[in-house]
């Protein structure tokens, strides 16, 4: 079948699948007049890519995890190893998005909100990039 049946199938658009050949995360079968000829082993690699990437697995976590899914020889604590460092991502990342949550929530209450050109927003977003060292004066 061609890409867009293949992309019809898997739910993925052409576009990925074409980047995912481009990668290596997939090899379909080139059709006697070149172009690619996708298989149904193709389509079932392409819907476990979409699973794990809606997962939020990294490319590189989807290469390691369909090569194990592959491996009949496998072990499983290699897949759960992959899993429970991809946990241990997300929960850091649930970690930092509350405290932006926490910060903006209380310049928002800071902020006045009126016609008054004077912003703690502003102001905090200012300070923090001069402390980070972004930022060496405000602007004259």
């Amino acid at each position: 079948m061609n890409v867009g049946e293949a992309a019809h199938r898997s739910g993925l658009p052409a576009k990925t699948i074409r980047y995912y050949e481009e990668i290596g995360l997939i090899r379909p079968q080139r059709a006697g007049n070149g172009y690619r000829d996708y298989c149904g082993d193709d389509i079932h690699r392409l819907a476990f890519l979409r699973r794990a990437r809606n997962l939020g697995f990294s490319i590189e976590d989807c290469r390691q995890l369909m090569a194990l899914y592959e491996d009949r020889g496998r072990a499983s604590h290699d897949v759960r190893e992959i899993a429970a460092a991809h946990v241990k991502a997300i929960e850091e990342k649930v970690r930092e998005l509350w405290s932006m949550r926490s910060t903006l929530q209380k310049l928002i209450h800071a902020c006045h909100g009126d016609e008054r050109p004077d912003c703690p927003i502003l102001d905090d977003i200012a300070g923090a990039a001069e402390a980070d060292g972004k930022v060496a004066s405000a602007p004259t």
